[in-house]
């Protein structure tokens, strides 16, 4: 694990040469490849070197990792062109991929907090330097404090565990058992807020559409999915508890699930509607988890998966027309099909996923996620029926306003989508609906 994380270090002084932008991002294709050559033997924890190893949960969520700061580059060409800033932002990006790796890999749980932690300045940076709107700051500084005021408990909580423990490691965490309610409420808030569960989600929509659509597709893509990670690894200490409190935070999330499938009817804006709909996944990924079964924690890893390079995928698509028109506004992005016929295609595919429509990850995971809620009260198929009935709803509500009715009359001048948007959007497609003829890595082997 140390090679991947010296390689990376390695490729920042590329980052402040001339003409090196596209020379970064085959740097990192070469690492993902060499990365997953690792598949051989993922049951167990592998690859320990110092405080580093890796088993299939980080494995999956360091590849997407790597794969999403590979199509962040390639989405941003604008910069390249522009020569705004671009040296910066690519050290920027590897600074946050080393984040990013370093959290999905160490064992220690201190040194998880610091990591964890640590990815938030690199993503504020991409906000703030790259964002569109002044009103940036404000989404940044509601990115920072939701995020920090949950994460101070934590820290107190790891301390408290350490002391009891004596040890850090968090594969030996699996024999302690700790029956503690305010440790449980510390430990596990910093991943909800995270994640984000309803009432504490405020701050993704306003991250989301202030933020450049390599800010987007790294929170859609990875940030989420850091909460998820988080929740998995530490609930095994706090099973005892959470058999009594997680009716709790299942009901909030089908509910809050539900009641932001029907606030995304209402939004005008593409960015905020992807946002909204992450947040209706997220809720049911939360659900899954909290049930503490086999198929919750099978669903909510495939989900976050599919989820990450189903949400990236789409918030390129609203780039690519922001590019073109100036606007995110559903009134004016409106008759795509006569300007890009080509590229209505590529928005019903990953509407189309974004929905759970086979053969995509998201429909395996919804499928696991619905059995483990089901297994877990048959009064909660209520709210699953309506969260993916309504889930449809948006994507096609999108879906339809976007490539159909009149065009807006104020577009003067435009072009068609460029091959590099094409190859964009299907190294986003195709993992997302291969991966699932490998799926019995996903569902055997854990």
């Amino acid at each position: 694990m140390m090679k991947f994380l010296l390689m990376m270090f390695f490729m920042i002084p590329l980052c402040f040469k001339k003409n090196m932008f596209w020379m970064v991002q085959m740097m990192m294709f070469l690492l993902m490849f060499l990365f997953m050559n690792l598949i051989n033997n993922m049951m167990f924890n592998c690859n320990i070197s110092y405080l580093y190893s890796c088993d299939m949960l980080s494995y999956g969520l360091i590849l997407l990792s790597i794969w999403i700061c590979i199509l962040m580059i390639m989405a941003s060409e604008n910069l390249y062109k522009m020569n705004f800033y671009y040296n910066f932002f690519l050290f920027n990006l590897i600074i946050l991929l080393i984040m990013l790796y370093l959290t999905f890999s160490v064992m220690n749980l201190f040194m998880f907090y610091l990591f964890f932690e640590s990815s938030l300045i690199p993503t504020l940076m991409l906000i703030i330097g790259w964002g569109y709107q002044p009103e940036r700051i404000q989404a940044a500084l509601y990115l920072l404090f939701y995020t920090l005021f949950a994460s101070l408990p934590l820290l107190l909580g790891i301390f408290f565990i350490f002391n009891n423990m004596n040890c850090m490691m968090i594969y030996f965490m699996k024999f302690f058992m700790f029956d503690y309610y305010l440790l449980y409420f510390s430990m596990i808030m910093a991943f909800l807020v995270k994640m984000p569960m309803y009432f504490v989600h405020l701050w993704l929509p306003k991250a989301h559409v202030e933020a450049p659509v390599s800010g987007s597709m790294i929170l859609a893509g990875i940030m989420l999915k850091l909460g998820g990670y988080g929740l998995l690894r530490i609930l095994i200490l706090l099973q005892k508890v959470n058999l009594k409190l997680n009716i709790i935070f299942i009901t909030i999330s089908l509910l809050g699930g539900f009641y932001i499938s029907l606030k995304c009817f209402c939004q005008v804006d593409i960015k905020s509607l992807i946002a909204y709909s992450s947040v209706a996944h997220m809720s049911m990924v939360i659900g899954g988890i909290m049930t503490m079964n086999y198929w919750g924690y099978l669903g909510s890893y495939i989900l976050m998966i599919g989820h990450g390079l189903c949400s990236s995928g789409m918030f390129c698509l609203a780039n690519i027309n922001y590019e073109r028109l100036g606007s995110r506004s559903l009134y004016i992005n409106k008759g795509m099909m006569n300007f890009m016929p080509s590229m209505s295609l590529w928005w019903f595919l990953l509407m189309s996923s974004n929905m759970a429509a086979p053969p995509s990850l998201n429909l395996m995971g919804e499928i696991s996620l619905i059995n483990s809620l089901m297994s877990w009260s048959w009064m909660s198929m209520f709210m699953l029926m309506l969260i993916s009935f309504f889930s449809v709803g948006y994507s096609l509500y999108l879906y339809s306003f976007i490539q159909h009715g009149k065009y807006y009359l104020g577009i003067y001048s435009f072009y068609m989508g460029v091959s590099r948007e094409y190859l964009l959007l299907i190294l986003h497609w195709l993992p997302l609906n291969m991966i699932i003829l490998k799926i019995d890595y996903m569902m055997i082997w854990f």
